[in-house]
């Protein structure tokens, strides 16, 4: 098992202005038995895939670069650099980007996932 990894930040940088980016940094394919975590880049106008969603599992943002804006049950929140957003399993929300620089972000999910189920319900 690899105990120390690290976030791709030169990949990340050299993808197109419009591209979304998700580094994996631990699953299940790589030993992860509790959480996955991963590194994701959201690019301008850009945001949550499934738009307002829930997830079966506990999902942790950290945001690393950029002000992501998320709603979270119907409040709006500006979430810049240092900002830690906590996401309870069946918590309903969306994040999208309204700046014009790219955010990154850690995203971590608890328990582990299951991989034979869709990772996110559009509501």
């Amino acid at each position: 098992m690899e105990y120390v990894r690290k976030v791709d930040f030169a990949a990340i940088d050299k993808s197109g202005a419009d591209e979304r980016v998700t580094q994996v940094l631990f699953d299940h394919t790589s030993g992860a038995k509790n959480c996955t975590t991963a590194c994701i880049k959201i690019p301008a106008g850009g945001g949550s895939p499934a738009g307002m969603h829930i997830h079966a599992v506990d999902q942790i943002f950290y945001i690393l670069k950029g002000t992501m804006s998320i709603e979270i049950e119907d409040k709006q929140y500006d979430c810049p650099p240092g900002s830690l957003i906590v996401l309870p399993a069946g918590m309903r929300h969306r994040n999208w980007n309204d700046s014009g620089e790219p955010i990154v972000h850690l995203a971590f999910n608890a328990p582990l996932p299951d991989p034979n189920v869709p990772f996110a319900e559009s509501v």
